[in-house]
């Protein structure tokens, strides 16, 4: 019995021993009105308890109503954020696109950087020969000399220009050099000012892309939650209708065992009726026998005297005879009275096998009576079957109610074979009649009979429970 029984509140099953035995010497007529009264107020429970359950029935059928409304809008967020996450991840994608074609400009650019790197590098040499030129002959004075050193005007002149266009050249290099280097820094800037974009923008959304991944698990999480919910309610509805079930079939026994208590009662008053008419006919004729045999003793005792004695001692007997009359018809009452001698043995062969009490972790709120074979399952006392049915966790299963000596009292009869229950709910049974065979269905380890008794109603927590030992035969 590990598992986890569905949540059932079995209302209890009034039933009493003595509707299936119809004799009434036992139970007076005062007991007999306070079974029925007892039997009424449990039906009266059992209409109050449905109401109960319906009442609880509809507020989880409001609640499961608001578990889906907010499931919908849960489901309407994560289908934005799906498509948020799904745009983001194409930007990223582009990005690193972009990326990729910026990181190609970039090598042009490396190659353009080496290149006016190479080209810095040997205006450079030039620049310093003409330093270590200038340093050597003093610079502007070798033009001059230059210039001077003309043999004629014209001679002049191509010097002039000679030396214009080396100074020219001069300046161009240096020109050219310092545009090199602001091409180089200014290159260097664009690919870094490039990167630093492009590498800025895929962190955005890569983070963007990450607090949408989060907010999905959030989101995602609470759909499991609500799914869990969801199942939990269903679970608890399906207990409830399992219990509104139960509950009728509850009725149906109760109210048969108020029929059977009625019949029973009125048995009770027929019989009773036809003891005092029996009684006052008795009484009746011994009356007129008395009167009979007193007027004939008169009439002899003047007739003849010599024979008064005689009628006398004939009146003697005859008064005799007729008191032993009246007493003849009188009811003699048997013992029908309930106690825990009305219970047997539940199974027709086997072992105890294991007791009540906590095991595996688990409170084993039965015992286990174990054997092989065919063996007979039997109900302990009269009563009325609550319901005959097959369980994930008891297997094909019985439940009957007791009414015994005033005390209602439940038993439960586990894991009998498939297709062995020879009684359904509402069915009335009497103590030591076959209601199936032993099996090992259900959560079971091996063919045995799970029994339980319950001192009232059994309910979840089998807070009812007790040890049969002791009470029924084992």
């Amino acid at each position: 019995m590990k598992k986890k029984v569905a949540k059932l509140t079995l209302v209890s099953a009034l039933t009493i021993s003595s509707v299936i035995a119809y004799t009434a010497s036992t139970t007076s007529p005062v007991y007999a009105q306070g079974s029925l009264s007892d039997l009424n107020k449990e039906k009266s429970n059992i209409e109050n308890k449905q109401n109960d359950v319906k009442s609880k029935l509809d507020d989880s059928s409001n609640k499961l109503n608001d578990i889906h409304s907010e499931q919908e809008s849960v489901e309407t967020e994560i289908k934005k954020l799906n498509t948020s996450i799904s745009s983001t991840q194409v930007k990223i994608t582009e990005k690193k696109e972009q990326i990729s074609t910026t990181k190609e400009e970039v090598k042009k650019l490396e190659k353009q950087i080496e290149e006016v790197t190479a080209r810095i590098e040997k205006r450079n040499e030039l620049l310093k020969e003409r330093a270590r030129s200038y340093q050597q002959t003093g610079g502007m004075v070798n033009y001059l000399d230059v210039l001077m050193g003309s043999q004629s005007f014209s001679d002049f002149i191509d010097r002039v220009g000679a030396v214009a266009t080396i100074v020219e050249a001069d300046q161009t290099i240096i020109k050219e050099q310092e545009a090199d280097k602001k091409l180089l820094e200014d290159s260097k800037a664009e690919l870094k000012s490039k990167l630093s974009s492009l590498e800025t923008m895929l962190a955005d959304l890569e983070s963007l892309s990450s607090q949408l991944n989060t907010e999905k698990k959030a989101k995602d999480k609470l759909m499991a939650q609500l799914k869990e919910e969801e199942n939990h309610v269903h679970a608890e509805m399906l207990s409830l209708e399992e219990e509104e079930q139960l509950l009728k079939d509850q009725q149906v026994a109760m109210e048969k065992a108020i029929k059977l208590e009625k019949e029973r009662q009125a048995e009770l008053a027929r019989k009773a009726a036809e003891a005092e008419r029996q009684r006052k006919e008795a009484e009746a004729k011994a009356a007129a026998e008395r009167a009979a045999t007193q007027k004939a003793a008169t009439q002899k005792a003047a007739a003849q005297k010599a024979s008064a004695t005689k009628s006398s001692s004939n009146k003697t007997t005859s008064i005799s005879s007729s008191s032993g009359g009246s007493s003849s018809p009188s009811v003699s009452k048997s013992s029908t009275s309930v106690s825990s001698g009305n219970f047997t043995r539940p199974a027709g062969g086997g072992y105890l096998s294991s007791g009540l009490g906590q095991r595996w972790g688990t409170f084993h709120a039965g015992v286990d009576i174990a054997a092989t074979g065919a063996v007979p399952i039997y109900s302990a006392a009269d009563g009325v079957v609550i319901r005959s049915y097959n369980s994930s966790s008891y297997g094909q299963v019985i439940f009957i109610s007791h009414y015994i000596d005033g005390q209602q009292y439940t038993t439960v009869y586990a894991h009998m074979r498939d297709g062995s229950r020879l009684v359904n709910a509402g069915d009335v049974v009497s103590k030591g009649q076959r209601i199936g065979t032993m099996g090992n269905t259900g959560d079971s380890t091996g063919q045995h009979l799970h029994f339980e008794l319950h001192k009232g109603p059994w309910n979840q927590a089998k807070s009812n429970a007790i040890n049969p030992i002791g009470i029924v035969p084992l």
